[in-house]
């Protein structure tokens, strides 16, 4: 126990990045594009430290494309919940290989909590907080382990709970990149078209944004693009997702 207990007091448990990295950051890359502020990042400090993380979703193909034109050798990661869309595998597979990312890491929940806690498959229906901590949350800790940075694809225009985004954020110590930040609808698809991108299937459905199968229903014309996430329910994000600052508390 002495020796367990000597080795874990010599690992760097120190954050790789500090609250005012973030700002800094973010000065350093104002005004440049999305484009070359990730070809300079993942070409120089962030090249081995930084994964992306991708839900797969409606427009996760336009930052997975921009990561590829640099580097497609940085992670992919993606949490199966075991609760997704077939749609959302099947898109993620061919997307990935089209693309040639070639490390794509597939998560899932520690079958030893969900027996825990989730034996039967139905916390979501009653607990859609702990379901999310369980199936996404605790499995996108591990795999970010590694990792000093990483890549959201979270855009303003989603949700009110998402306007004023940065592009750079310190999450839990790393560096957290948003770089469609403040991409809008427009851009997105003038973006999707000039790349001859594959879209999800589900968006044509009235799917704008697509989580869990059980938790995700259609978006009506006018609501929010993710009003049907949780629907019913005061819940906007995973908790991947979380406010970090006085003041940016979701409004329900």
């Amino acid at each position: 126990m002495a020796n367990a207990a000597r080795a874990l007091d010599m690992i760097d448990v120190t954050p790789a990045f500090a609250a005012g990295d973030a700002e800094t950051y973010e000065a350093r890359f104002a005004g440049v594009s999305t484009e070359d502020m990730l070809a300079d990042l993942l070409a120089n400090e962030l090249k081995g430290r930084v994964a992306a993380v991708s839900s797969f979703g409606t427009e996760s193909a336009v930052l997975l494309h921009m990561i590829a034109q640099v580097d497609r050798d940085v992670p992919v990661i993606f949490t199966n919940t075991q609760k997704m869309f077939g749609e959302t595998l099947e898109y993620r597979d061919e997307l990935a290989e089209r693309l040639g990312f070639t490390d794509l890491r597939v998560y899932r929940p520690d079958p030893r909590i969900l027996a825990a806690k989730d034996a039967n498959g139905l916390r979501w229906s009653y607990d859609p907080d702990g379901c999310c901590e369980i199936r996404k949350v605790e499995p996108l800790r591990r795999a970010l382990a590694p990792f000093d940075a990483w890549i959201s694809g979270r855009k303003g225009f989603q949700s009110k709970t998402r306007k004023a985004l940065p592009r750079f954020e310190i999450d839990e110590g790393r560096l957290k990149l948003n770089p469609l930040a403040d991409w809008d609808k427009a851009r997105l698809e003038a973006y999707f078209d000039a790349h001859d991108l594959p879209h999800h299937p589900l968006e044509a459905d009235g799917y704008p944004s697509i989580g869990c199968k059980p938790c995700t229903s259609k978006v009506l014309p006018g609501e929010d693009p993710r009003a049907g996430r949780w629907r019913g329910w005061d819940k906007v994000e995973c908790g991947i997702h979380l406010p970090t600052k006085p003041g940016e508390e979701p409004v329900f």
